[in-house]
Parts: C-alpha cells; sequence; structure tokens
C-alpha cells in the first residue's frame, strides 16, 4: 500500500543532470542521516529540507508503526532520529543505530518511552515537545469533563434509540461544576490550563497535590495544596495530569477511589498507566464514584470486549488519545520535531529542551 512504502526523500538541493550524477552522490554521501518513524505534517519537514545538510527516511504511514525489526534495521548507522510514542527506545535500540547517532527527538510532551538512562550514557542528545499540547489538552479534558458529567452519550444514545419519553424529573440527571471543588492530580501548564477554562463555570474552590506545592503555578488559578487523600475526599471532579512513572503507575486505584465521594467525576487525560483499570471498573460497576472519563488507557486502543466499554458511566466517555488531535496543534509539533533534529545537528543547542540530563524536572507533570 502507498501509505505503508517507505520514502526516501534527500533534502539537499539536487540536480540529476549527464556529468553531474556523480557530484551529486557524493553530496549525498556527506549529508547526515535522519530517520523518521511516522508520516508527520510537510510543514515540519521542511525545516529539515530548506536545511540542505540532512537527507532524511520516513515511514511513510500515518495508521501503521513501524514494525520492530524494520526499525532496528532502518536506524543502523543514522545520525539524527525522530520518533513518536509507539517506539521503544532502548538499549537494543541504540545499539541497532550505533555511534554516529547523536541526537533524538520524540514528537510527544512524555517520554516514559525512552530509556534516559541509556541516553545520557552515550552522550544522545534529546529533544521533545512539552509546549505544543497545553491548549489542546487543555480543551479536551474540559470536554470529556462536561460530557461525562452531564451524561451527553447516555441522552444522544436515548435520543437515538427513542428512550425519551415523557418527561421525568430524575432522568439522566448530572453534576455541575458552579459551587464545585476540582481537584487535579500532578499540577503543571497543563493542569493550569485547565483550571483557567474551568474558572468561568462558577467554580468554588481548585485544589492540587503533587510531590511537592508548586506556589507560583498554584497562584495563577488560586488552587490551594492539599495531601493525596484529601484531594480525593474533597475533589468533586478530579483530573489526571500527572506524568507516568515508576512512582505515579496505577497511583489511581483501589484505595483513591474508595475516598472519593459517590458523586466524584474521574477524568484522566495524562497516561493510561497512572490508573488500575481493573479497580476503576469495580468503583464505577459498585457506584463508588459518579463517572469517568478517559482519554489515556492500556492498551491503546482498548478492546472493544473491555469491560469499561459496558458501563454507562464510562463506556460512552472512552476516546483515542484525542487530546493532541488539533491541526494547529499537529503543524507545531512537527515543527519543534524538525527544530529540535536541525537545531541539534547543524549547532550545539536543542530549540525546545533537553531531557536526557533532566531527571527532577519532569515540566508539565511532575509527580
Amino acid at each position: 500500500m502507498a501509505l505503508r512504502r517507505l520514502q526516501k526523500i534527500a533534502v539537499a538541493p539536487l540536480s540529476i543532470k549527464e556529468g553531474i550524477a556523480s557530484n551529486v552522490q557524493r553530496e549525498m554521501s556527506t549529508l547526515q542521516r535522519v530517520y523518521v518513524t511516522r508520516q508527520i505534517p510537510p510543514e515540519g519537514l521542511k525545516i529539515l529540507k530548506e536545511s540542505g545538510q540532512v537527507q532524511f527516511e520516513l515511514w511513510d504511514s500515518d495508521d501503521v508503526p513501524v514494525s520492530r525489526a524494520e526499525l532496528l534495521k532502518k536506524v543502523k548507522g543514522v545520525d539524527g532520529l525522530l520518533c513518536v510514542l509507539t517506539e521503544k527506545i532502548d538499549a537494543e535500540l541504540l545499539d541497532a543505530a550505533g555511534p554516529n547517532l547523536k541526537v533524538l527527538s520524540t514528537m510527544s510532551v512524555g517520554f516514559d518511552h525512552l530509556s534516559l538512562d541509556e541516553l545520557k550514557k552515550r552522550g544522545i542528545r534529546v529533544g521533545y515537545t512539552p509546549e505544543v499540547l497545553t491548549d489542546a489538552v487543555a480543551e479536551l479534558t474540559v470536554a470529556l469533563l462536561l460530557t461525562t458529567s452531564r451524561r451527553l452519550v447516555e441522552a444522544t444514545h436515548e435520543a437515538k434509540t427513542g428512550g425519551w419519553g415523557t418527561w421525568r424529573t430524575l432522568w439522566l440527571c448530572g453534576h455541575e461544576l458552579a459551587n464545585s471543588t476540582v481537584g487535579i492530580l500532578g499540577l503543571g501548564r497543563i493542569g493550569v490550563a485547565i483550571a483557567e477554562r474551568l474558572a468561568p463555570f462558577k467554580v468554588k474552590k481548585f485544589i492540587y497535590t503533587d510531590v511537592a506545592p508548586r506556589p507560583e503555578l498554584a497562584k495563577a488559578i488560586n488552587a490551594e495544596y492539599v495531601s493525596f487523600d484529601e484531594l480525593a475526599k474533597q475533589s468533586d471532579f478530579l483530573a489526571v495530569c500527572c506524568a507516568l512513572t515508576p512512582e505515579t503507575k496505577e497511583i489511581c486505584n483501589k484505595e483513591l477511589f474508595s475516598k472519593m465521594k459517590n458523586t466524584s467525576i474521574f477524568i484522566n487525560t495524562s497516561r493510561g498507566g497512572v490508573v488500575n483499570q481493573e479497580d476503576l471498573y469495580e468503583a464505577l460497576a459498585a457506584g463508588q464514584i459518579a463517572g469517568a472519563g478517559l482519554d489515556v488507557t492500556v492498551p491503546e486502543p482498548l478492546p472493544t470486549n473491555h469491560p469499561l466499554f459496558t458501563l454507562k458511566n464510562c463506556g460512552g466517555s472512552i476516546l483515542l488519545q484525542k487530546g493532541k488531535h488539533v491541526i494547529r496543534t499537529f503543524f507545531f509539533h512537527s515543527a519543534s520535531l524538525k527544530d529540535n533534529v536541525a537545531s541539534a545537528m547543524l549547532s550545539d543547542e536543542l530549540l525546545i529542551r533537553e531531557v536526557a540530563f533532566i531527571y527532577s524536572k519532569q515540566e508539565d507533570q511532575s509527580m
């Protein structure tokens, strides 16, 4: 299929007229090589094309990830690698790439798919794109929160299937934001952006928990720092915005859900791995919490026969990692991605971040 073929694209200005073909080949052999693991918006490729200093090979598919075997073969000898969340960058892959690899950039806010220890050990510079998703994810979180709390998917289903009969006082009643307490698990740029969008709904109080108080960020939304237990007990709406780390893996489990109000709404737009989905299912099925909206799951996509899809208070609010799916967001994602590689390969600086050497500062999601 055309979408699955591998395209090799030379980005230095070339001529194929007779007499200079050999010169072209020599020029090509001196260009630094970059492998791109997924089809991305063309605007992002423009930066590398215009540099005239690199050539890149592109896995030309948006829906089918490059296979592990193909990836291990294609990274051999490359100078730069551009990847997405589906590619596990570990010792095996770095060994396959070899000593030429000097920069890696991932089209993501998170970097739990990267082995930072291995990258640091080999002196490979790493870039990611932490700021481009803030608005898109915050908007999606608010949309998911409202959809779940006001039971919009259920209401649409009833309207389509004739369930809307006589007017009933308690039918499909939801939960409103006015005078509520909104909790944020992991306060960073996205958490602040979510709170800023929810404030006009007359939220009474914002609370948050993190590895430590974050007074500067909290001041922007007048949020109060509380313990993890208090976050569970007080929140009418709980938005999960933390990074996936060994410490946060399945941090949202039966212990958390058992302390939440039975009217609480749980929203996760961070990483699926921070939630124990079996515990979430039990809490929803037993009415321990009122509802849940998920933009991330384990695995992704979630199998269509997963028990969560059977629940009215969750099944209609499970999305497909829609948080970043905004045209403008993908434009800046790809442009930032190429900026990272181009600047690191052609100079001594990354324009976005060097995360391989930063362990304590995980930017947006510090828990």
